[in-house]
């Protein structure tokens, strides 16, 4: 039975209260005749379940007392256990191996690395960064780089593990692992027209090998097998100017490039090597607002780069574009007497980063911001 209240008039509501001392006896009496009636149809229903129970089998009633204890055992533990906490990138990184290894790759732990370092309070630090880039220039345009602060937790960690940037993701730009030779056709073009340059000049570095173990200027990397050596000339946005002056024409040749990233940490330019039987552990670098170019120096057999499970292999004079966010790894199975493996490496701006957006991730990324 369902009451629906209906819409009275004032003489409704008078004539209502004149019959409500002769309609109030009658009403009871109806209501506790109901409630005889509910009375006898829950003894009713008790009785038929005490009977049903009655009739049950022995090995029925067994199974159903089985399953009701696991199932309180099994609310007991679940009660007792702690809430998972969250889990961030940070807590990722430092879950690694003491010796620094993570997917077999080690981490520098230097506080200067943008990638290595655990900076529990960046995502604070950047939003500081770009409220102060709005303030002196203009918000116009931000949207992108402003969604992608705001919610920077949820993306790094929602990612798929083939592509999974450390330190900063820019939403809504296209993704894939591997970069046709026209996403930056001016400075591929340049830098093959100037291989025999550069090759000129590794050359002429990698004679000091001969005097020692590491020259100055290089650095050694490391790797689960074999040796990696790097000679930087823009390290994480900061020129190196020792090195720059041993690579004078290289370094000019980095001024001519239009979309060289050379103004915040995440640009890079150096001279790569991997010797016979090196195997670079599979890794991401730190965001996905740029494309890594790779120019063939020295590429012997045997010699693969793997970036999000797609192999490819260098060519001498040739450009390799690839997203290093994605999950990649390199390395050299051929024999000893081919030498080493050599790429000039630069960091060039992902097509699809408004020239605005460039200019304000070169502020809020700053070098020492």
């Amino acid at each position: 039975m369902v009451w629906v209240p209906l819409r009275t008039t004032r003489t409704d509501h008078l004539a209502l209260l004149y019959t409500s001392k002769n309609s109030f006896t009658k009403m009871s009496l109806e209501w506790l005749m109901d409630w005889s009636w509910s009375l006898d149809g829950l003894r009713d229903f008790i009785a038929t379940g005490i009977q049903s129970f009655r009739d049950c089998d022995t090995t029925a009633l067994t199974a159903v007392a089985c399953l009701l204890v696991l199932f309180v055992w099994y609310c007991y533990h679940v009660g007792r256990e702690q809430p998972r906490t969250y889990v961030t990138v940070n807590s990722l990184m430092q879950s690694s191996d003491a010796n620094g290894l993570q997917n077999g790759y080690a981490y520098c732990h230097s506080p200067a690395c943008v990638r290595c370092a655990r900076n529990d309070g960046l995502n604070q630090k950047l939003y500081h960064n770009l409220q102060e880039y709005a303030k002196r220039y203009s918000w116009s345009g931000m949207g992108r780089i402003h969604k992608g602060i705001r919610e920077q937790g949820r993306y790094l960690n929602s990612r798929p593990s083939i592509q999974k940037p450390e330190v900063f993701f820019l939403p809504d730009l296209p993704t894939m692992p591997y970069f046709s030779r026209d996403a930056q056709k001016h400075d591929v073009e340049l830098l093959e027209r100037n291989f025999q340059t550069i090759l000129c000049e590794f050359e002429t570095l990698y004679k000091a090998f001969s005097n020692c173990s590491l020259p100055q200027g290089w650095k050694m990397n490391s790797t689960p097998s074999g040796e990696w050596f790097t000679f930087y000339l823009v390290n994480q946005g900061t020129c190196v100017p020792k090195n720059c002056r041993k690579c004078p024409r290289t370094y000019r040749l980095l001024g001519s490039l239009r979309t060289c990233i050379g103004n915040n940490v995440f640009g890079n330019a150096c001279i790569s090597v991997l010797t016979p039987g090196t195997v670079i552990g599979e890794h991401y670098g730190p965001t996905n607002i740029r494309i890594r170019c790779h120019l063939g120096l020295k590429t012997p057999s045997n010699c693969e780069l793997v970036v999000g499970g797609e192999p490819q292999c260098w060519a001498e004079g040739r450009c390799l574009l690839f997203d290093d966010s994605f999950l990649h790894t390199a390395f050299h199975e051929g024999p000893p007497e081919e030498g080493p493996r050599v790429i000039f490496m630069v960091d060039l701006w992902h097509p699809n980063v408004a020239a605005a957006e460039r200019q304000a991730l070169d502020f809020i990324f700053a070098p020492g911001r």
